[in-house]
């Protein structure tokens, strides 16, 4: 009698489908590059900006989208809502060069499952897609520790007067607080010069300060609170 025939098991793993969506055309080849080693995830597509993200979305029907927030048409945080109201059941990664302290909680709170910096290690966005994907959240080790020092004892987060500015203005704000010109900006949130310089306004007067000199001298000193923290 003959060894019996082993019939081989079917392949469990499916493979999940990513759409990169990142006004750097190096950062979305490296990405891809990087998602695309691995068994189970695969880049199913890739956008610039926003109006190509949600075409992008409509007609492919990715089961997870990796996001920068600063994209060359606005920001990533609109995108996010848009998606949070027209696709609800698809989870968003952020990806961002901005400090986590600034913009996770934010990202959070305009629907995104995670967020990662671009300084971290690339093994860390592949572990955010994969806990997105299996309905996890996934943050950074700093801002974990600053939301679960909200949660502990039922003892609530701090309320900063700065939660009360959008998301425009905080990010106008952020900017400020690590240095950058007005123009620099302008340029990094891909807006005029007089828009910035209209939500540096709203901004003075929701923080009830005077001058520009006095905001500048907040947000560097909030910025580097915060960092610390």
């Amino acid at each position: 009698m003959g060894a019996p025939t082993l019939t081989p098991r079917p392949r469990d793993k499916t493979v999940r489908r990513v759409l990169v969506v990142d006004d750097h055309e190096i950062m979305r080849q490296g990405l891809t590059q990087l998602i695309d080693q691995e068994d189970d995830l695969r880049v199913c597509g890739e956008a610039e900006d926003i109006p190509e993200a949600l075409a992008q979305i409509q007609k492919l029907s990715p089961d997870v989208a990796i996001i920068d927030i600063s994209l060359k048409d606005g920001s990533g945080l609109e995108l996010i809502k848009d998606i949070k109201v027209r696709w609800p059941e698809l989870p968003v990664l952020v990806l961002s060069m901005h400090d986590e302290t600034f913009y996770a909680e934010r990202a959070l709170r305009a629907g995104a499952r995670g967020y990662v910096s671009k300084s971290e290690v690339s093994s860390k966005v592949v572990k955010g897609l994969r806990d997105i994907l299996q309905g996890g959240l996934y943050v950074g080790d700093k801002i974990a520790s600053k939301l679960l020092r909200g949660l502990v004892g039922g003892t609530p987060a701090k309320v900063s007067p700065v939660d009360r500015l959008s998301d425009r203005e905080f990010e106008v704000f952020g900017l400020l607080g690590q240095g950058l010109q007005m123009r620099e900006i302008a340029a990094r949130m891909h807006l005029s010069l007089k828009t910035v310089e209209a939500h540096r306004e709203h901004v003075k007067k929701k923080l009830n300060i005077e001058s520009a000199n006095q905001l500048l001298t907040y947000a560097v000193q909030w910025t580097q609170l915060e960092r610390g923290g």
